[in-house]
């Protein structure tokens, strides 16, 4: 295992393992999944240069404490929170640090959001190669869980546009990695959830564009199988595919769904280019009708946060997309399109006071039509109806700690509250086996309920031994844990 330090690391003091020691009050904050299902005290550090993550890890040695790696928090579940340890937040570290033009290569810090690059760079003719559902993601998070976007099955994951990174460990150490230098250990922290160390410098390659606008295409499938044959038929030619599932249809109606196939416009296409690249004409507005404020809208939604409501919801919304928006093609800007999650700003507050998951599986292609449509069977016999079911393409790819299938991913929004919690984790066991037994994955980025029996059958025993010893090789100390490593991976990796 050949690994190049770019400067000369600072060795941990050979100390005996530290009680836990005080530390200072005032960095004491409560911190929360992005599901709102679950939260953690933490003494919280927010540094803005690479010295300063190395002294947040020397804190934590010299208090006996652990680290969290944390971004700008939009796992759905544990991914980085720690209890009562510290979380090195790195919101801060957020510099654009250079940026081509001409080749479309960006470098930035971990902190930099997937907002702050595409408004940086649009005005060029350049777009992020894969985006998530929301645009706040950080760039560190997005390759510590190796996001992926609507267009999965075409470009591969974020990891598959990463040209190089520098890694700081634990041990203090900077390694650059690419896929010519230390080659093992960048498929292998890039989806390696903030085990291994903390990216401090990313460079990217990013897509060119022609038009600030996509022409999206909008159809209605009658049923889940309708559904698979249309995204067969139409990932040849497709930039983007995606389909919003209406979870609560049942019988001949299982699985009914709306889908949106979007598609990057040539050159020349767009008479106006430099207008639709323009920043202003990407934001999402900030009122519906131009009238009610967005920020509101999750207030008049919250009454209709119950199974009536959101059947009601649902069946509206079918209703609507199958008859006047069935089968038209339109013309969207690339934030509209890609960013729903952003659109009705705090939409996610209709799920409070309890939260939700968002339980998303990864199926080969020959038995994700099986297993999909036994995981809508089985919540439908728990009585524990998803409120939004969403359906993607996806391609496999080269990184160790991947959730990438040559098939499928259904993603199932559920609510939780005090008395459901318990019902819809033994709900989510039932669908683990029903994924294992499809030979599917997992997505540490949305997962709350995976147990670690789960987790070592799908990643198999190969990968976790070839994932521990990069794991000893770079945080000897175990120094980075999270709630999620702990659940999956116990605290010593056994």
């Amino acid at each position: 295992m050949a690994i190049e330090p770019l400067n000369t690391p600072i060795q941990p003091k050979p100390t005996e393992r530290m009680p836990l020691v005080p530390l200072p009050y005032d960095r004491l904050e409560r911190v929360s999944a992005w599901g709102m299902n679950t939260s953690v005290c933490s003494y919280v550090y927010r540094p803005t240069t690479i010295e300063g993550v190395r002294e947040v890890f020397e804190t934590a040695r010299a208090h006996g404490r652990k680290v969290a790696l944390r971004g700008s928090g939009c796992s759905y579940g544990n991914a980085s929170l720690l209890a009562e340890n510290i979380s090195l937040d790195l919101t801060r570290m957020n510099r654009i640090r250079a940026w081509s033009p001409e080749t479309g290569v960006i470098t930035v810090e971990p902190g930099a959001t997937i907002r702050d690059i595409w408004r940086y760079v649009i005005e060029d003719g350049w777009w992020s190669p894969v985006v998530s559902g929301t645009m706040m993601v950080s760039l560190g998070g997005a390759l510590g869980m190796n996001i992926h976007g609507k267009n999965n099955f075409r470009v591969g994951p974020i990891g598959d546009h990463v040209v190089e990174f520098d890694l700081l460990t634990p041990k203090g150490e900077i390694l650059r990695c690419s896929r010519t230098e230390n080659t093992e250990l960048f498929y292998t922290a890039i989806g390696g959830f903030g085990m291994l160390g903390c990216f401090v410098r990313i460079t990217l390659q990013l897509k060119k564009i022609y038009s600030g606008q996509l022409s999206v295409h909008a159809f209605a499938t009658a049923d889940l199988r309708g559904l698979f044959q249309e995204f067969e038929a139409r990932m040849g030619a497709a930039d983007y595919l995606v389909a919003w599932v209406d979870c609560f249809a049942k019988g001949k109606a299982l699985g009914r769904s709306l889908v949106h196939q979007a598609d990057y416009l040539p050159k020349g296409v767009d008479p106006v280019p430099a207008q639709t690249l323009r920043v202003q004409h990407q934001d999402l507005p900030e009122t519906l009708f131009g009238v009610i404020p967005k920020s509101l809208m999750w207030r008049f939604l919250k009454p209709f946060s119950n199974n009536w409501g959101m059947r009601l919801v649902n069946t509206a919304k079918y209703t609507q997309g199958s008859t006047l928006g069935n089968n038209k093609t339109h013309r969207q800007a690339h934030a509209a399109f890609a960013f729903l999650l952003d659109y009705v700003p705090n939409w996610k507050f209709i799920y409070k006071p309890g939260g939700l998951i968002q339980y998303q599986s990864f199926v080969p292609a020959e038995t994700a039509e099986a297993c999909f449509t036994a995981q809508l069977e089985a919540c439908h016999k728990a009585g524990t109806i998803p409120y939004l079911g969403v359906f993607k393409r996806h391609r496999k790819d080269g990184f160790l700690i991947s959730h990438a299938v040559d098939g499928y991913s259904f993603a199932l929004d559920i609510p939780i509250t005090e008395k459901s919690r318990e019902k819809v984790w033994d709900l989510a066991k039932e669908l683990n086996r029903l994924v294992l037994q499809a030979g599917g994955r997992f997505y540490f980025a949305k997962d709350s309920t995976l147990d670690s029996e789960t987790a070592r059958a799908y990643l198999g025993d190969a990968a976790l031994v070839q994932f521990r010893r990069w794991k000893q090789e770079c945080d000897p100390e175990n120094l980075l844990q999270t709630s999620l490593s702990r659940r999956l991976f116990g605290e010593t990796w056994d």
